[in-house]
């Protein structure tokens, strides 16, 4: 089979699309008349395909030929044909956004499967397959969490046998690696194909437009939380390989494909990789290399991008790898990133009826986690064996989300309040949708002073992964009002800063596997998450309109619940 995982439908416009594969070997790809040559990345042969010239809200059935033989769809699937549904003038002010993050692949072990239960991704691209194109979603965000390189299923683990037992690597012996954790791009790209090559999986991918983002185990649990974790990680002897092909394999398969044309023309590592004769390794671990690398106070690439989707307006913003430890400073994003997205944010407001900012990690937590991370900073900062201990908390209960990065999360708060604020356009609503801690809620913010738009946090996570069940009854505390308001005590006397607003849970915790969906009508907007039954079918747990608050929001410092 020349075609070894995709087709992906990454970025479309009302006139193109960008469609993402991997073949066995180097090759022409052509779909709809448009063509491209794959380049080879440590042996592996991948094609970004541009193709243009379509219709605005138009649907369009495509085949993918690799060296002129079809290769997609493959027969007898079961599945609709694959199309690529362009956006235009009768779809501008309508968007269904579907959402999520976690997702561990199927294990093909069956008691580590039942734990798992019923993947929700695989269930929705099952319903779907049943739908009018007109009920299909204008946009699938991945938000993290993509792929487990740090936690392999049996499956994973059986292909690392035998790879580790003889030759060398850049870090001296394959004795150096950890047993039971992908390395190598070579070992990347064969967890990549586990993960996205699920029948159901492959399908959806290959007809919803999808955006993406990483979060901490795409590439390592913990990934970035602090100075004092990327001291620790830089010791190890294989990690110098692993970041390389982990930030590689996300250029490759994640990253390029959310970025529009035009800015694929003008991006000078893509079209030096496209233009190159051989193996472009070398010169993609230098741009890994820049990526991880600090350097006056910012990161040397930028992985946060922007879709534009009729009157809704993605900024995905990169909450992992952007974040920068510069001169003892804790900053999730630099300056010049959070300038970018202040940019992002502003441009013609008055073409935006629903702002929406990924970010895989919460901007707002069940309030009194929240106030612990912020506690647990100020700790960390504290010279000698106080800090430490608060250092090694933070990494062994993930104290890391936006809050436990004060003056980031004062600044991207103070980015949305000013721009909800805005007398006239202001967005109808402006939502952050994010994912990472296992369970899924709607939180709705309340300013001091009334604003124009609705303000909320969604968060839909896992997608298909365990619950533990002693983290429930913590994360159905954490929205105990009465218990918040003791917390936020304790974290002003600690030294916490005032918090700008409150905000209230309207729905959840709900725990187990879950799928959500932003539903964008003209100046409405609703919030749906469901969840698989034990056959596979979705069933809503929950749906809410995104409206605002009629009232001010409470003297008090304390969210509520």
């Amino acid at each position: 089979m020349a075609l070894v995982l995709g087709p992906v439908l990454r970025h479309v416009s009302a006139t193109s699309a960008l469609v993402w594969v991997q073949t066995e070997h180097a090759a022409d790809v052509e779909i709809l008349g448009c063509r491209a040559r794959t380049f080879e990345v440590h042996g592996c042969h991948f094609a970004l395909v541009v193709v243009d010239g379509l219709t605005p809200d138009s649907i369009t059935p495509y085949e993918v030929a690799v060296d002129g033989t079809v290769q997609w769809p493959e027969p007898d699937t079961g599945f609709p044909p694959s199309v690529i549904r362009t956006r235009g003038p009768r779809s501008a002010d309508r968007n269904r956004i579907v959402f999520g993050s976690c997702r561990f692949p199927r294990t093909d072990d069956p008691k580590l499967d039942a734990e798992l239960g019923v993947d929700a991704l695989d269930s929705y691209a099952a319903r779907l397959a049943g739908l009018p194109h007109d009920q299909w979603p204008d946009a699938l965000l991945l938000l993290g969490d993509q792929v487990y390189a740090d936690e392999l299923t049996p499956h994973a683990r059986r292909n690392l046998t035998g790879r580790r037992s003889t030759g060398s690597t850049t870090t001296g012996s394959t004795g150096d690696r950890p047993e039971d954790e992908v390395v190598s791009f070579d070992e990347y790209a064969g967890l990549y194909r586990h993960t996205w090559g699920d029948p159901e999986i492959r399908w959806i991918l290959s007809t919803v437009p999808t955006a993406m983002i990483f979060d901490d185990h795409d590439i390592r649990d913990d990934w970035n939380t602090s100075a004092a974790w990327r001291e620790q990680i830089n010791r190890e002897p294989w990690w110098r390989e692993r970041i390389r092909a982990g930030l590689v394999s996300y250029w490759v398969y994640q990253h390029i494909g959310n970025l529009t044309p035009a800015t694929l023309a003008a991006d000078p590592e893509y079209q030096a990789v496209i233009a190159a004769d051989g193996d472009c390794w070398d010169q993609l671990v230098d741009l890994a290399d820049r990526a991880d690398t600090e350097v006056d106070g910012r990161k040397g690439l930028r992985f946060s991008f922007r879709w534009d989707l009729g009157r809704g307006r993605l900024i995905m913003v990169d909450s992992r790898n952007g974040r920068v430890f510069a001169d003892g400073k804790r900053k999730m994003l630099s300056d010049n990133e959070f300038d970018w997205l202040d940019e992002q944010m502003h441009e013609r407001p008055e073409d935006v009826d629903h702002l929406m900012i990924g970010s895989s990690l919460p901007w707002l937590l069940p309030p009194v986690l929240g106030d612990a991370e912020t506690v647990n900073e100020i700790a960390a900062e504290r010279p000698g064996i106080r800090g430490r201990i608060a250092e090694n908390i933070r990494q062994a209960a993930d104290l890391e989300h936006w809050q436990a990065f004060g003056h980031s999360f004062e600044r991207l708060t103070s980015l949305i309040r000013d721009l909800a604020d805005r007398s006239s356009p202001a967005p109808a609503t402006i939502t952050v949708l994010s994912g990472d801690v296992h369970h899924s809620y709607a939180a709705r913010v309340d300013f001091p002073a009334p604003v124009q738009s609705a303000v909320y946090q969604l968060v839909c996570s896992p997608v298909h992964n365990k619950v533990p069940a002693y983290v429930k009854p913590m994360f159905i505390a954490g929205w105990s009002s009465w218990v918040a308001r003791m917390t936020r005590r304790w974290a002003r006397y600690r030294g916490a800063a005032a918090l700008p607003m409150t905000w209230t849970k309207v729905n959840g915790p709900i725990f187990g596997n879950t799928i959500a969906t932003l539903d964008l009508s003209g100046p409405s907007a609703r919030a749906i998450f469901e969840q698989p039954d034990d056959d596979g079918e979705l069933t809503t747990a929950s749906d809410i309109a995104l409206t605002k608050s009629t009232m001010p929001a409470p003297t008090t410092e304390a969210a509520t619940g």
